[in-house]
């Protein structure tokens, strides 16, 4: 689901008109860091897109380090490679996503005619705890690999090329969990989670319209490529959960938990393995006896096709940080979406949800709106160049 090949069994070519990371399929493990940009002026600012669209072309291309990188002071250099990967790099089917988010466009660098119209910090809903030291930030990388060590390498590998222009704000780790036993993989309430991108992503046509950004009206003419990213940091109290019946989660989420399939489908569309990606059939149950009026689903979309505009991509990831202060489980949801348009999918499509029966299991605590910035064309082009011409 990526417009690029693997370039080999680990490796994959780094130009296109967007970036990897977003329609690819979501790898094992990911990691998003949001920083803080400290470059001196402008021209410090183009180097450090410069130096992060070099660094990230070795990183995911793989072969040998880049001559001349490594430290040098008197008689002491280091290496430019950490050694977490061994002697050289292995791509293993690295991404690196660079957003950008609305702080960088403040009157540090003269950008702000540069802005993504909708482009802000993120929006504090009714049920949120948000807090503010997790929220937000210049800068994003989203670093997806088929193993944690790859993941962790690259962001050493990255912060080290940046160290005089990012400064790290906040950061969670995240991992994608195989489909258990097929399908789209699940949630840590025991739900596949991303199903409803099926409905849209073997349709060119749909995935232009619903996850790429167009210049013209608002919008800046840079956009071109891009996409609206939000990363939401969400508490799932799954001690909580784990108390209540069978009965009483699939109706919160509106699909049966084994195989996806929405409690009320359409007739003649259910195929053994398949369930999963049967429409739901909400007309014959106007008054949700089977699947409530407000469950998840049914609210996020009631697929009566005036809903078609809100959907969007989804590429969320579980994390797992240890115990909380007062001896329960942090664990939770790294959400991720792409949006062609900010207001009209992400932010309408939690306007519906707000009160939903599942905010009494969950709890948003981070995260921010940054916007993904169009691809590298070729080899003399770099991330964000579009900013400054």
């Amino acid at each position: 689901m990526t417009e690029h090949d693997l370039a080999g069994p680990a490796g994959r070519p780094f130009e296109g008109v967007h970036q990897d990371g977003i329609l690819d399929p979501a790898q094992p493990a990911a990691i998003v860091v949001a920083f803080l940009v400290t470059a001196a002026d402008r021209a410090a600012l183009q180097r450090m897109f410069r130096t992060l669209t070099d660094t990230i072309r070795y990183l995911v291309s793989g072969g040998d380090a880049p001559a001349g990188r490594g430290s040098h002071d008197g008689l002491v250099s280091t290496p430019y490679e950490n050694g977490v990967l061994g002697p050289g790099t292995v791509p293993d089917n690295l991404t690196v996503t660079v957003s950008v988010g609305a702080g960088l466009f403040d009157e540090r660098y003269g950008l702000a005619d540069r802005k993504p119209a909708r482009l802000r910090a993120m929006d504090e809903f009714p049920n949120d705890a948000l807090d503010p030291d997790r929220c937000d930030g210049d800068l994003l990388l989203q670093i997806c690999a088929d193993h944690r060590d790859t993941v962790l390498h690259a962001l050493r590998i990255l912060m080290r090329a940046t160290r005089a222009d990012l400064q790290v704000l906040w950061q969670q780790e995240g991992f994608t969990s195989p489909p258990r036993p097929v399908g789209t993989p699940r949630n840590l309430f025991g739900f596949k989670d991303g199903t409803a991108n099926h409905e849209f992503l073997d349709r060119p046509e749909l995935v232009d319209h619903l996850v790429w950004t167009k210049p013209g009206g608002d919008e800046p003419d840079w956009v071109s490529g891009g996409s609206y990213h939000v990363v939401r940091l969400i508490r799932m109290f799954v001690e909580f959960w784990d108390r209540i019946s069978i009965n009483e989660q699939q109706r919160i989420f509106g699909r049966d938990r084994e195989t996806g399939a929405p409690l009320s489908g359409r007739p003649g569309e259910r195929v053994r393995g398949r369930e999963e990606f049967q429409l739901p059939s909400y007309f014959r149950d106007a008054h949700g006896n089977t699947v409530p009026l407000t469950a998840h689903t049914r609210l996020a979309n009631p697929h009566d096709g005036k809903a078609d505009d809100r959907r969007m991509l989804r590429r969320g990831f579980n994390y797992s940080a240890g115990i909380e202060p007062n001896g329960q489980l942090d664990q939770g949801m790294i959400f991720v979406c792409f949006n062609a348009d900010l207001d009209r999918q992400f932010v309408a499509v939690q306007t519906l949800l707000i009160d939903e029966p599942l905010v009494d299991y969950i709890s948003p605590f981070g995260g921010g709106y940054f916007f993904a910035l169009p691809g590298v064309r070729d080899a003399g082009d770099w991330l964000g160049r579009g900013l400054f011409d």
